[in-house]
């Protein structure tokens, strides 16, 4: 099994865990985005002696790539680049809105559900416009990642289709539109962790990105709130 080097510093959220196959074995997290860069080496360092290894013994390094903060996208990637660089390992990139439906998914266990479900996690941009991207229940992506601006014929066009469940901090902004029933608001909150899945499927497939020319998933090209 892939030990993996998991960074996620795309919003306000910043988190690293170590894991092996779907196995956590260590973590460090902090919630104040203007300190993404000073977190991050030090919880990198942290993490790799709490159990034992070094980190030239990893496989690969993940990290979410966008969309989200324009600073942190940067600051995580910057970051992820330079070890696989330096340790010549494999380099992993994560949408961020795929770990935030795994978070809803591992939540409400997709499993004991009979309906179809649809996963649409989003990340709060300014005013009523958000990143979005729609994902199956096996967590892949089933519509593009795209800037939205949320109004009520965006939910007009879910009714009559399968259960839609809008996640991530971008969806409580729905609050203001009336909801189809088919549709609800999950607001379980990703951590770190949640990338775990998705690069142990990634470096299984081998789904590695060119270290020369991996590039940050903006979205758009610079978001000035979401950079504070």
């Amino acid at each position: 099994m892939a030990l993996i080097l998991n960074i996620d510093t795309a919003t306000q959220y910043a988190g690293v865990c170590l894991s092996k196959g779907h196995q956590v074995l260590a973590s460090q997290s902090h919630h104040l985005q203007k300190d993404h860069a000073a977190f991050l080496q030090p919880a990198i360092e942290t993490i790799v002696a709490e159990i034992g290894h070094h980190l030239h013994e990893i496989d690969a390094v993940a990290v979410t790539a966008g969309p989200g903060s324009y600073t942190g996208i940067r600051v995580g990637l910057a970051s992820a680049k330079g070890i696989c660089y330096a340790l010549n390992k494999p380099l992993i990139l994560v949408n961020t809105l795929a770990v935030i439906a795994n978070a809803v998914a591992e939540h409400i266990n997709t499993d004991t559900i009979e309906e179809t479900v649809v996963f649409f996690p989003m990340i709060d941009a300014r005013r009523m416009e958000v990143f979005g991207g729609k994902y199956n229940q096996g967590l892949l992506e089933i519509g593009p990642s795209e800037a939205i601006i949320l109004n009520q014929a965006l939910l007009d066009k879910q009714i009559g289709q399968n259960k839609v469940i809008f996640c991530g901090d971008g969806a409580k902004k729905l609050l203001s539109l009336t909801l189809p029933e088919n549709c609800s608001i999950d607001n379980t909150e990703h951590t770190v962790n949640h990338m775990v899945m998705l690069a142990n499927r990634a470096f299984e497939a081998k789904n590695f990105a060119d270290l020369a020319y991996a590039e940050p998933f903006y979205i758009k090209e610079f978001y000035q709130a979401l950079a504070k």
